[in-house]
């Protein structure tokens, strides 16, 4: 494959490329209907609920211990195969 042989740079031509995008994509106001559906689906938990979550330590304890079951999973599994492969090329 060939490459084209181009006289602009790199930078040049991005900043090109952005001048044309930003010609031809306007922004757009999205109607109040759509904000107001969007905020009632977003949800922030209040104080007292984050703070209740965080209290649960037999929760937090159980995560804690299925995030390191699969992070030893995850390298066990890693070491094996990168075993496997160097035995092959011997």
């Amino acid at each position: 494959m060939a490459r084209s042989k181009t006289s602009t740079l790199p930078d040049e031509l991005l900043s090109s490329l952005e001048a044309r995008l930003a010609g031809t994509l306007k922004p757009i106001q999205p109607s109040n209907d759509m904000v107001q559906r969007l905020r009632e689906r977003i949800r922030f938990p209040a104080r007292e609920e984050i703070a209740l979550r965080l209290s649960d330590w037999k929760r937090m304890f159980l995560v804690l211990g299925g995030v390191m079951s699969g992070l030893l999973l995850v390298i066990t599994l890693a070491r094996a195969f990168f075993y496997l492969m160097s035995r092959k090329s011997m």
